[in-house]
């Protein structure tokens, strides 16, 4: 075996065990062990408003090894999921405080020209200068790592009916031919995928929040368990 295979071995096989270990415990903490209790879908729990998201841990997980794999790339892309969420966290009920989508009239027909995002589009410009403006604060702040954050947290949002943009009983409704199913008044509605996921905009958030810290932890683990595990090179003989 070359010395970069026993190099990258060690972290490849670690980072595979980890990957096993979080796909088992999020998949399960979600569909299984948290769920809301009212009944299945096709075999699965209905998932509770907190939940863990199997591939968002990865962003984070990634994130850490672009910024350099150690403590300090930890606290960088720490600050970074904390700035990037909150961002978010702030955009969304900004945006439908500015303008709702319109899908409810566009589905009754009174409106035809289809659903409207100008508000999100709105506040995402805003907060996207904003995080590069933070910039200006010193070389502590990894822009390249709020980004995927704030990202994060829309992606998880538009999977889950885009609650509060979208206005009930439209929002995370499920499809069912050509018509909406109504959701629950005050929740997020029967969800995503047929009725699978939805959730209300604040537990978007706290849920892709806690799984990006899981990813950073997740990647601090693996750097660390690796460099435990690692056989570390002998030391050249001296010579007499």
């Amino acid at each position: 075996m070359s010395a970069r295979a026993k190099a990258i071995a060690p972290l490849a096989i670690v980072i595979g065990i980890l990957s096993f270990l979080w796909t088992e415990l999020s998949l399960n903490f979600t569909f299984n062990w948290v769920t809301s209790g009212d009944g299945d879908f096709v075999g699965f729990g209905v998932p509770e408003n907190f939940h863990l998201i199997l591939p968002i841990a990865f962003v984070s997980w990634g994130l850490f090894f672009a910024a350099g794999g150690d403590n300090a790339a930890f606290g960088k892309i720490f600050l970074a999921c904390v700035f990037g969420s909150v961002a978010a966290l702030v955009t969304m009920p900004l945006s439908f405080k500015t303008a709702d989508s319109n899908i409810s009239e566009y589905i009754a027909g009174t409106n035809t020209d289809g659903p409207e995002f100008w508000g999100i589009a709105l506040w995402v410009g805003i907060f996207a200068t904003v995080l590069v403006l933070i910039l200006i604060a010193g070389d502590w702040y990894y822009v390249a790592g709020t980004f995927p954050a704030f990202a994060s947290v829309f992606v998880w949002w538009i999977a889950t009916g885009l609650d509060g943009y979208v206005p009930e009983p439209v929002s995370g409704a499920a499809l069912s031919g050509n018509e909406f199913l109504a959701a629950a008044p005050g929740t997020g509605g029967t969800g995503a995928a047929g009725g699978l996921i939805s959730t209300p905009w604040a537990w978007v958030w706290f849920s892709v929040f806690v799984t990006l810290v899981c990813g950073v932890i997740l990647g601090l683990l693996s750097a660390k368990i690796t460099a435990a595990v690692t056989p570390k090179p002998k030391a050249a003989t001296a010579e007499a």
